[in-house]
């Protein structure tokens, strides 16, 4: 029986809005990734059958098909294809389902998948800042209409909103998120001090430097000072700059085979892709899902939440693991234990393989057997993948 295995994995530092990897071009980073992904595993550009590539805003450097891009930059033979992949926040770790659903069907063998995005050069909103998009979003914003201008109307149809909503529903307070947010960021300097992202990541030379440490994690931030920030979305709301993801540039990468192709080519498997699922909820408050989606991957896993030994579940704003624990009952020790988006940064393409590596690398460390990751996504949908480390 064929199954989908993970023997390798690369990501960037995560650089900070206008930081030190901002001058780079979005395809030069992801063939930089790629090439440091079959490096590490010791094996040619030629055995890999595919490259499912995750981003988000595919305008500019970004636009025509940057996975396809990608793998022509990094000199792999041209028989090497690449696709790009959408489903917003969560395009990499789809890339992982896709990838373990292309290996297990029998029609690849080696396949890459990871994701870019280069938030300093495309920004947010880039993709329907075009003559005719108006301001309403979308179609959907007709449909939900209604719920939009009713009570409670939050002025627009955005993550931010949703997320305000998300505290509300959850009667989540100002001071409940700044402290998820400034524990996030003492999670991640505790695991940047002890190396533990070392083994992670692929330092990128830039010019005369080189970047080799995540660029968004403040050591010392404080409730007190987060408390002092704005609450842009709503006024006398609990959402600001310093419990949200922040804006970031990186790329990230996984490579995925079937157990029996890494025994062939002398390769020790970090993990098996155990269950992965994607599932919709309302996207309204658009950042609901990861709840739902958790519930679907452990009832197709035939596993129970005290069976995972550690999870990542995006910080895109800290409501959303909040509410997300307060669902699950999942324990604080085990959600986030390196600190998350908020601290480390979300390049929202690259952010699926990203958390699909902290994690790997923390059950390789803790010697722990099976790890679940969420995403929340825009549009209200949301993947759960759950890994068994081997």
């Amino acid at each position: 029986m064929r199954d989908a295995v993970i023997v390798e994995t690369a990501r960037t530092p995560i650089g900070k809005r206008n930081g030190g990897l901002a001058s780079v071009h979005a395809v030069a980073l992801s063939a930089q990734i790629l090439n440091a992904l079959i490096e590490r595993a010791g094996i040619s550009a030629d055995l890999v059958d595919d490259v499912h590539w995750g981003n988000v805003l595919s305008v500019g450097q970004q636009s025509g098909n940057v996975g396809r891009m990608a793998v022509l930059a990094a000199g792999w033979p041209e028989h090497v294809p690449g696709f790009t992949i959408d489903r917003q926040c969560g395009s990499s770790q789809q890339a992982i389902s896709t990838a373990a659903a292309t290996v297990i069907s029998g029609q690849a063998d080696v396949i890459v998948a990871g994701g870019v995005e280069m938030m300093s050069a495309i920004p947010m909103g880039a993709t329907t800042a075009v003559e005719g998009a108006g301001k309403s979003g979308g179609p959907a914003v007709d449909r939900y209409a209604e719920e939009l201008t009713g009570p409670g109307f939050f002025g627009s149809f955005n993550q931010g909103a949703g997320a305000e909503r998300i505290a509300r529903e959850w009667k989540l307070s100002r001071q409940q998120v700044d402290e998820y947010s400034a524990r996030s960021h003492e999670r991640a300097a505790a695991a940047q001090k002890n190396g533990d992202f070392d083994a992670e990541i692929v330092p990128i030379t830039v010019g005369e430097d080189v970047i080799s440490r995540d660029e968004g994690i403040r050591p010392g931030s404080t409730v007190e000072k987060l408390g002092t920030l704005k609450t842009p979305f709503l006024d006398g709301g609990v959402i600001s700059a310093g419990n949200a993801s922040q804006i970031s540039d990186g790329a990230s990468a996984v490579l995925v085979m079937t157990s029996q192709k890494a025994a062939s080519l002398g390769l020790t498997p970090l993990a098996r892709v155990h269950t992965a699922v994607v599932t919709g909820d309302d996207p309204v408050k658009m950042l609901t899902g990861p709840i739902p989606a958790t519930t679907l991957a452990l009832k197709r896993s035939g596993l129970t939440i005290d069976d995972i030994d550690a999870f990542e579940i995006n910080e895109a704003f800290a409501p959303v693991p909040l509410a997300w624990q307060i669902e699950t009952g999942a324990s604080d020790a085990k959600l986030n234990p390196a600190g998350g988006a908020i601290a480390l940064g979300h390049p929202l393409g690259a952010s699926g393989t990203r958390l699909a590596t902290t994690l790997l690398a923390y059950l390789q460390r803790t010697g722990g057997r099976y790890g679940l990751q969420s995403m929340c996504e825009g549009g209200g949908t949301a993947n759960a993948t759950i890994f068994e480390r081997l």
